[in-house]
């Protein structure tokens, strides 16, 4: 009893010193898939902001990342609404580095966060890769 009671005090007194180190984005770039038509798209939300796509509203509540690397974990409060349903079909924390942590579990719609949106701070660019033929030659 006396293990877990300081195993809990530990857990609990990390809390605020590893909070300390995370800062507010002003916004965070969201994904979804729509796994029946193939369909994807990028997202950027403002806190507070909803968009709808589908039958999916997603609403940002909060976007923070660590002070010291914009580009490290973001870590994004979201509440999800279906369309065909009353209650919120997510409503939490998803992890940008670990969505599965954190999944919204539906049957037609994935969603997971890319990254925080940060005032001066420029995301590396990705470098996309030409196409190949069927012959296995680049475009």
């Amino acid at each position: 009893m006396r293990r877990r009671a300081l195993a809990l005090l530990l857990i609990c007194a990390g809390g605020p010193a590893f909070a300390q180190g995370f800062a507010e984005g002003e916004g965070a770039e969201i994904r979804w898939l729509d796994t029946l038509t193939g369909r994807t798209g990028d997202l950027e939300l403002s806190r507070g902001q909803a968009a709808t796509n589908g039958r999916l509203t997603i609403q940002l509540n909060q976007c923070r990342y660590p002070q010291e690397n914009p580009a490290a974990e973001a870590e994004a409060h979201l509440t999800i609404l279906d369309s065909s349903r009353q209650d919120p079909v997510f409503s939490g924390w998803m992890l940008a580095s670990a969505p599965a942590l954190s999944a919204m579990d539906h049957p037609r719609y994935d969603v997971w966060v890319l990254r925080c949106i940060v005032p001066g701070y420029k995301p590396p660019e990705t470098i996309e890769t030409p196409e190949e033929t069927e012959e296995g030659e680049a475009e």
